[in-house]
């Protein structure tokens, strides 16, 4: 083991007790052990203390260079996984994965310089980051939701669960993640709350769902109470809990049946669009969103079209609601 794939392990083992998710787990191993590869093909190097901020300058103009599943971190695994049959073989790899890279190589090396004190020098520290083109996030009309809702098979168990699950996230602004894990103790239909703890930092927050979701919910709770003994609110037919990348496949398919590109982080996008358009603020969002601050929920969301502009406006005009 070089000295750098064991200052990875040891990273990957500090950021696993932070009880960080697996998603993140996964994006920075696979980032560095990248990078790894290419500072000793490339360069020779395999010391953390070798590597200059000219060696991660190279790296981005090299990762701009070559194409998609070009490099492998096990070579091996090539026979199994066949990367060149894959339709974006050899694309090029957009700006927001590469900034993904070099954010997270700078995560690390800011923790070897400032948390393990490994280097003296962080070459990180004035790497510029890659400006990402924003993309707008779509906006779905209610038409689009009612198609998608009723390609879900309510008939059946799954079915029913997951129509039930896409109405709660519209309703709420949860993530995905969040919305799986729910215990039907959470919820509290007095106050027309469920309590979110974030697994991540044991963090809570309350998200609220509207009369109409109340309904839904209490009906879906005696449901599944027929046929499930399950902890969870939204669990398998078998009791366990329910894996996003299951529900994400049910969602995106229920869409691609009605001609409808949706996946579970749209509906949390469209719940901010739709809450700021009916006049709702933006801090009470960002609480509701759990974002650190009203900043972070104005970044994420104020992509607004020039159309949707002009119908908030008209419904705030101050000519409008004044007697002159």
């Amino acid at each position: 083991m070089t000295d750098i794939e064991f200052q990875i392990e040891n990273f990957m083992l500090y950021c696993t007790s932070k009880n960080l998710s697996k998603k993140t787990l996964a994006s920075y191993e696979q980032s560095l052990r990248l990078f790894a590869v290419y500072l000793e093909r490339e360069h020779q190097i395999t010391e953390v203390e070798k590597v200059q901020s000219g060696h991660i300058r190279h790296y981005i103009k090299y990762l701009k260079e070559r194409g998609k599943y070009s490099v492998s971190v096990d070579p091996s695994k090539e026979q199994f996984n066949h990367p060149q049959n894959r339709t974006d073989y050899g694309k090029k790899i957009s700006d927001t994965t590469i900034a993904n890279y070099i954010r997270n190589i700078k995560v690390f090396f800011n923790y070897l310089h400032d948390v393990e004190q490994e280097i003296k020098k962080n070459p990180a520290e004035k790497v510029e980051n890659v400006k990402v083109e924003r993309k707008m996030k779509k906006t779905l009309s209610p038409e689009d939701f009612k198609k998608v809702l009723d390609a879900f098979d309510k008939t059946t168990f799954h079915g029913y669960r997951n129509f039930q699950i896409t109405r709660l996230l519209l309703d709420t602004g949860l993530r995905v993640s969040e919305c799986l894990s729910i215990l039907p103790e959470h919820i509290d239909f007095e106050h027309r709350s469920i309590l979110v703890v974030n697994p991540k930092n044991k963090q809570q927050r309350y998200v609220y769902f509207s009369p109409k979701m109340a309904r839904e919910l209490k009906s879906w709770l005696k449901y599944k109470d027929r046929y499930s003994d399950s902890q969870w609110l939204f669990p398998t037919t078998k009791g366990t809990q329910l894996e996003i990348r299951n529900y994400e496949k049910a969602l995106r398919d229920a869409g691609k049946s009605v001609g409808v590109d949706i996946h579970p982080h749209l509906l949390r996008n469209n719940f901010a669009k739709y809450y700021i358009l009916n006049g709702g603020d933006w801090f009470t969002l960002s609480r509701i969103m759990g974002h650190s601050s009203v900043e972070v929920t104005q970044k994420a969301y104020l992509d607004f079209t020039d159309e949707e502009v002009g119908k908030k406006y008209q419904k705030h005009s101050p000519l409008a609601f004044m007697d002159i």
